[in-house]
């Protein structure tokens, strides 16, 4: 059984006829000690506090009968390891991948344009966001801005707390929607057009952050935590 906070992937779900369902990963509503096992793949990473990051494995945890166990991915700020480059990295010279591709300095001038409705609600929400965050820096250079910092795609990261563009290509924006805007590259000049870019906000997980933040749970063991492709994993067990 597979759940989601987006109600459009669970929708591609059923259209498979794969069982899933909408909830919020800190609040699961399935019995405690009634699955076997639960996967986590590229979502805690989205959590914008250490409490909530923690409070999302506590929650997993919650789910598991005694001697089940978690499997958990999140993106890892090293995304080259022991001298060798993700595929994430790796990705930058693929010329399909080539359009996805944004400057940041762009970027960061977006989200200073954005109208006054816009920019003073923005401005609040990272400024609460930067107050809660805990100086784990990874050895990172610190954020003087009071906004979150854009990242470029397929780079290194050089913040643990960012916001990554998401092009929407092809979609239509409604009226209410509040996104930047940025002239999609390749193509004619005919073909060019604005397209709605959407920021993401992730927390990269440093080396041993993830192992860490598992074994605060007294209700869990670390059976392993290991480096993939640019990822942080861990398998827990409950106890």
């Amino acid at each position: 059984v597979g759940c989601d906070r987006s109600k459009s992937l669970v929708d591609i779900c059923g259209e498979k006829h794969f069982q899933a369902f909408v909830c919020d990963a800190l609040s699961v509503p399935i019995r405690s000690g009634s699955c076997d096992a639960c996967i986590s793949i590229a979502v805690i990473h989205h959590f914008s506090t250490a409490e909530r990051r923690l409070a999302t494995i506590r929650e997993l945890a919650r789910l598991l009968r005694p001697g089940g166990t978690a499997l958990i991915y999140v993106w890892a700020m090293e995304q080259e390891y022991k001298n060798q480059k993700s595929k994430y990295l790796k990705a930058k010279n693929d010329s399909k991948n080539k359009d996805k591709e944004m400057n940041t300095g762009t970027a960061q001038t977006l989200l200073s344009d954005q109208g006054p409705d816009n920019s003073s609600q923005d401005s609040a929400w990272s400024d609460q966001l930067l107050n809660d965050l805990k100086d784990e820096s990874c050895g990172a250079r610190p954020e003087a801005d009071f906004r979150l910092p854009v990242h470029t795609n397929r780079t290194s990261f050089h913040s643990q707390d960012l916001l990554v563009p998401w092009h929407l290509k092809g979609g239509t924006k409604k009226k209410e929607e509040s996104v930047d805007t940025v002239l999609v590259p390749g193509g004619s000049k005919e073909s060019r057009e604005l397209s709605p870019v959407f920021h993401r906000y992730y927390h990269v997980f440093c080396e041993g952050e993830l192992e860490a933040v598992c074994k605060s749970l007294d209700c869990v063991r670390v059976q392993k935590s290991y480096y993939d492709q640019g990822n942080w994993c861990v398998i827990l067990e409950k106890l």
